[in-house]
């Protein structure tokens, strides 16, 4: 087993404890990886607060990107010094993996949120016996993650590193939205609703994809700020303005593509209201378990409207990780704007910097010797 350093939930809410914890060897088809670096994503806070129930004590984490450090002895997909981007987990024989539908792998829930291997067992203990572990298939948060082959992505070693976690999660879920999901067409008119890491990613994509109308409403004007800097054609504070009315306004009658990001049912109504005849939402704001949200049917019936759930983006990581790496690396998809980096023992500062907005993306440093400024 190898000693790591790790940040655990022991109790609903938290705090993340920094702690010495202990890890096993990759079995035949797993991969043990040396974290750089990992993003912290609205996600990890739901987990923490039970919002969506996770086993605990935990190690949570879920946008790790690092090297290769070992590899089980059937592994064939990457080589111990590998670059890497750790991203969700899928089950790989289902029906809808079986279908190429990854996202909506059957046993996806338990994968990323049991808080242990598709077998039930765990890679990780303390003094006093096991800890849960594999939070999307990976458990980020720490000196090192093992991996299944399955989601370890491998990505150029000319790019940065300590950047790139994020885009195992949170970026690819915006920009997967845009370019898989909705499939955002040159010339068309676009709307997120939520200009936090997802919304912006969004964003970002819809410039790459052509869109000719290109809106963000939020209710911060940083944000909004960003927005127009990342590729918004026009901005919207949520406070101040009907955002349906205005979406209607700029676009003379309704948005082709809405994203809401924001996880509010009453954002939701707003981004299905701001769409134009035969036009389609999609949706990657995670509320609560339970969450219930309300529209008007004939609204929806009488224009043609579709509202489609969206997860991860509908990506394919190991075809849309190392495309949004190469946009990235030829300044289209400049998502280190959304940045901050924080150490291991700042981690409860970054949570709570995300949560009060102050940081659009953090990004903690789990490997010595970093180039980026904490």
């Amino acid at each position: 087993m190898r000693e790591i350093k790790a940040a655990t939930i022991r109790q609903k809410g938290g705090p993340f404890q920094v702690e010495k914890l202990s890890l096993d060897e990759p079995r035949s088809d797993e991969v043990r990886v040396q974290v750089v670096a990992a993003g912290m994503c609205h996600t990890d806070m739901v987990a923490r607060d039970q919002l969506y129930e996770v086993p605990l004590p935990i190690v949570l984490g879920h946008e790790g990107s690092g090297v290769v450090e070992q590899i089980g002895r059937g592994v064939k997909k990457v080589a111990v010094g590998d670059h890497v981007v750790l991203t969700y987990m899928w089950c790989g024989h289902c029906k809808p993996c079986l279908r190429g539908d990854l996202t909506y792998c059957q046993n996806f829930y338990a994968l990323n949120f049991g808080g242990t291997r598709e077998d039930g067992s765990t890679a990780t203990r303390d003094a006093n016996g096991p800890i849960h572990d594999h939070f999307f298939g990976q458990s980020s948060f720490g000196t090192f993650a093992l991996v299944h082959e399955r989601n370890v992505i491998k990505v150029p070693k000319n790019a940065p590193l300590e950047l790139l976690g994020p885009l195992g999660c949170g970026i690819q879920t915006g920009a997967g939205a845009v370019m898989n999901a909705l499939k955002v067409s040159p010339g068309s008119s676009f709307a997120v609703f939520g200009g936090g890491a997802v919304g912006l990613s969004a964003v970002m994509a819809a410039r790459v994809a052509g869109a000719a109308i290109i809106i963000t409403a939020d209710v911060v004007p940083s944000r909004l700020a960003l927005a127009r800097e990342l590729g918004a054609t026009h901005t919207i504070n949520s406070r101040e303005t009907d955002p349906v009315q205005a979406v209607r306004e700029i676009t003379g009658g309704g948005a082709d593509f809405t994203l809401e990001s924001s996880g509010r049912p009453a954002v939701l109504r707003q981004a299905i209201d701001a769409l134009a005849i035969r036009g389609t939402c999609g949706i990657v704001g995670a509320p609560a378990l339970g969450t219930e949200a309300n529209f008007d049917v004939n609204g929806v019936m009488t224009t043609g409207k579709r509202i489609i759930g969206i997860i991860e983006g509908d990506s394919k990581p190991d075809l849309f990780i190392p495309a949004l790496v190469e946009l990235f690396t030829q300044g289209r998809f400049p998502f280190d704007k959304l940045v901050k980096f924080y150490t291991l023992e700042q981690i409860n500062q970054a949570a709570e910097d995300s949560e009060k907005g102050v940081t659009i993306k953090p990004i903690i440093l789990l490997k010595e010797g970093h180039q980026y400024e904490v």
